[in-house]
């Protein structure tokens, strides 16, 4: 009997819940086992069996059993990483969890609407024209506004009310500020949206942030008040 005998092994990674990367490991390391045991059934029959005239190579039997180790330790780096994220995660969201019930101004190009409000902030150098528009999922405008700016720090509130006169229910619209120009051009506003935060998720390893029916992630966060 002649030749190499090549470990292999295999691993799926989730860090989607922590049993789930527990059993992974548990499963691969059990794999990794049973090659192991495999190989040393065939190494011993291979140095039983091999030419006397010619005997195995000594390097190669330590490159196989280097090779084994060498798996099993990258069995054990990888599980333990994942559980040191899924815990790095877990504590974000128990630190976030403070934020629920206060204001929470984010960057987001939807604003939410909630319990019939909802509010955006904006900076301008001069006084001058701006036009805010609000669209629905479908795309649909539901409310604009023109007004003139002030210097600097702005706010801006919509009470959920559409140019028809009806009431627009609770939940994500999205909304753009443009400056308005002598002639006739316009120009995008950066804004903030300030609304009050209602969950803390943990989605596929993303730490998100809910604000009525806005969801965004987490590092969108620009302040927190009370």
């Amino acid at each position: 009997m002649s030749g190499s005998i090549t470990p292999t092994a295999g691993t799926t990674a989730s860090a989607s819940s922590g049993s789930v990367a527990a059993q992974t490991g548990s499963a691969a390391l059990n794999s990794l086992s049973s090659n192991f045991s495999d190989f040393l059934t065939l190494l011993m029959t291979q140095l039983q069996n091999q030419d006397p005239s010619s005997p195995m190579d000594s390097n190669q039997f330590t490159s196989e059993l280097v090779q084994f180790s060498s798996v099993e330790q990258q069995i054990n780096t990888n599980s333990d990483l994942t559980q040191l994220i899924q815990l790095t995660q877990a504590s974000q969201v128990e630190q976030s969890s403070a934020m629920l019930g206060k204001q929470v101004t984010v960057n987001s190009t939807q604003l939410s609407l909630q319990n019939g409000s909802a509010s955006i902030n904006f900076n301008t150098t001069n006084a001058e024209p701006i036009a805010i528009s609000v669209t629905n999922a479908s795309g649909a405008q539901v409310s604009s506004a023109t007004l003139t700016s002030k210097a600097g720090s702005n706010t801006w509130t919509w009470n959920g009310n559409s140019g028809n006169g009806s009431t627009e229910p609770d939940g994500a619209y999205t909304v753009s500020v443009m400056t308005l120009g002598s002639n006739g051009t316009t120009t995008s506003v950066p804004f903030t949206v300030t609304g009050t935060a209602t969950a803390v998720t943990n989605n596929s390893g993303t730490v998100d942030l809910q604000m009525g029916g806005l969801t965004l992630p987490f590092s969108d966060v620009v302040s927190v008040g009370s």
